[in-house]
């Protein structure tokens, strides 16, 4: 598979069967290209390296964090404030087909971070 770290418009849609469909990727434009979503062959979602964020060190109280955590970074006997958006960050993945009309296609892999809405285009085998 090659690796791609392309942005790309994603079209939603149900793909598949009315009984055995799902809300997926129904088209995506890449490269000025419309592809169009034959199958879904996986799907899943990823989170960040949360645990090692400065955040869950300090959390922790990993020697590791003792340098870089500010003074005040605890609040008083509580965790409240140290769990920040950074560590909820998800991708979700996409393992479609795909092809452009009836000739040829391949199998894609599309990448939606639900930090910054962006989709991104992160594998193909054609």
């Amino acid at each position: 598979m090659r690796r791609y770290d392309d942005p790309v418009e994603v079209r939603r849609g149900w793909v598949g069967t009315p009984t055995q469909g799902q809300e997926a990727p129904e088209q995506f434009v890449w490269r000025g290209r419309l592809w169009q979503v034959r199958a879904v062959i996986a799907h899943w979602v990823e989170t960040g390296a949360w645990w090692t964020s400065t955040q869950v060190l300090a959390a922790i109280g990993s020697s590791r964090s003792e340098g870089s955590r500010s003074e005040g970074s605890r609040s008083e006997g509580s965790l409240s404030g140290l769990w920040g958006e950074d560590l909820l960050g998800e991708r979700e993945f996409w393992r479609v087909e795909a092809g452009m009309g009836r000739a040829g296609g391949g199998v894609f892999d599309l990448a939606f971070d639900s930090d910054n809405g962006q989709w991104q285009l992160v594998g193909c085998v054609d």
